[in-house]
């Protein structure tokens, strides 16, 4: 698997989810703020906005995190890093790893460029039903599945920690506890330590 990726991005999510997968991967830096880019035809068969992360394993070629993690989730850990598809906890793990780019990020942006929501209109909601949200979800929980780390806790408990980094993350024992739980997990001090060279 080729890994298409640039430091400060979403691309450290799937560091994360590759170094949880045990699989092997090359990795290919893309200068996202060049002036004049030249992107590879490669990069662009997988993302064709540009945008990291994208990947290329055999004939797939995808962008976007959650897809991608989802992929190797299933491709290469089903039943460890996600839940069979035939598994009752199959439609909250799949709920789960879309409400980070689904509802978290939206809600986030909005919250960071104080433009006002409008729960009616917006399928996120807003800032605070979506931290209330999530933390119902952790309730009496170490993952967001109970017990076993999935390819979910790699795509929130990414955004749990950036929440934190930027002081966005209100008081909250769950929320807290699970940031440091997703920070002592090896797999995300590899991917941290990756995506940063």
């Amino acid at each position: 698997m080729k890994l298409f990726w640039a430091p400060q991005t979403r691309s450290t999510r799937v560091f994360w989810m590759l170094e949880e997968s045990g699989i092997r991967y090359e990795t290919v830096c893309v200068d996202i703020h060049a002036e004049k880019r030249s992107d590879s035809q490669e990069f662009l068969a997988a993302s064709p906005m540009g945008k990291v992360p994208a990947i290329v394993d055999g004939d797939v070629k995808m962008a976007e995190s959650a897809a991608i993690c989802l992929y190797i989730a299933d491709r290469y850990n089903a039943g460890q890093l996600a839940p069979a598809v035939d598994s009752a906890d199959r439609g909250k793990f799949l709920y789960w790893i879309m409400y980070t780019p689904a509802v978290i990020e939206p809600a986030m942006s909005e919250k960071f460029h104080d433009i006002p929501a409008n729960k009616h209109r917006s399928g996120w909601g807003d800032f605070e039903t979506m931290i209330q949200t999530f933390d119902d979800g952790l309730e009496g929980k170490d993952w967001i599945l109970g017990d076993n780390f999935s390819a979910a806790d790699v795509m929130l408990g990414s955004s749990v920690v950036f929440l934190r980094m930027f002081k966005m993350l209100p008081d909250s024992r769950n929320l807290d506890a699970y940031a440091d739980r997703c920070l002592s997990r090896t797999g995300y001090a590899k991917a941290m330590a990756l995506s940063s060279a």
